[in-house]
């Protein structure tokens, strides 16, 4: 799997970091908050899911998911009022809560120590990254974004966020190297189909949060592990 790879590529939310359930704990929080209704978590992963693959051409995904949020509960503050408020909610999680994957930072160092490139790819915002960085222990003791990372690409790198591949294609152009260089590591069916989608070998690891995908997940990635645990053994 790592054999002959000069770079990997890890996806932040649900692969290195336990954040999946946390994001559908802030959007019911949010949804309780301005229409008084309780809304099941998995139903508000599924639905964000659809939202975000619907709205990935637009400058701001998740702008529009606010909105889309807006008219479906009957909120009254507007769409940018209603980001502005999710993200207000998000801080304490992003701060206390949020904490890397067992052994994610094992996985890290083995990688380093074997003299592989390492990116962190994702579409989340760059706000939240350096809010790992800054102000959660969790994180911030175990691994550190900027030195353990050579690049990191984020929400604001891109115009198009996954599955579409520019994300992965923008870290093969930094480095100058081709797609069988690379191993992308994902947790999610559209990281999976973004990794895909740039023509790169994909390592797929299990979030209970994608379990309802995960078929698609297994059939779709060239390679599954149940946890980091497994990797390093793979690396070393």
């Amino acid at each position: 799997m790592f054999k002959d790879k000069k770079l990997v590529c890890f996806d932040l939310d649900g692969t290195l970091i336990d954040s999946v359930g946390i994001w559908n704990q802030v959007d019911a929080a949010l949804i309780q908050e301005l229409s008084g209704i309780v809304v099941g978590l998995d139903q508000i992963q599924q639905l964000r899911d659809l939202q975000l693959k619907a709205f990935r051409h637009m400058p701001d995904p998740y702008l529009e998911y606010c909105g889309y949020l807006k008219d479906l509960y009957g909120f009254k503050p507007s769409k940018e009022e209603v980001k502005n408020r999710r993200y207000g909610i998000s801080r304490h999680f992003l701060d206390h809560v949020i904490e890397l994957k067992p052994q994610a930072e094992l996985l890290i160092q083995a990688l380093k120590q074997q003299g592989i490139q390492l990116a962190l790819t994702t579409t989340t915002s760059l706000f939240n990254v350096q809010r790992y960085q800054d102000n959660n222990q969790k994180i911030n003791q175990k691994i550190s974004f900027d030195n353990d990372f050579a690049i990191i690409l984020t929400r604001e790198n891109v115009e198009n966020i996954k599955p579409h591949p520019e994300v992965y294609l923008n870290a093969l152009q930094h480095f100058e190297i081709e797609a069988k260089d690379c191993l992308i590591v994902e947790d999610s069916l559209i990281g999976v189909e973004a990794a895909n989608n740039a023509g790169i070998d994909v390592v797929a690891i299990y979030d209970q949060y994608s379990a309802h995908e995960m078929d698609l997940i297994k059939a779709k990635a060239d390679y599954f592990v149940e946890d980091f645990a497994g990797l390093i053994k793979l690396v070393n």
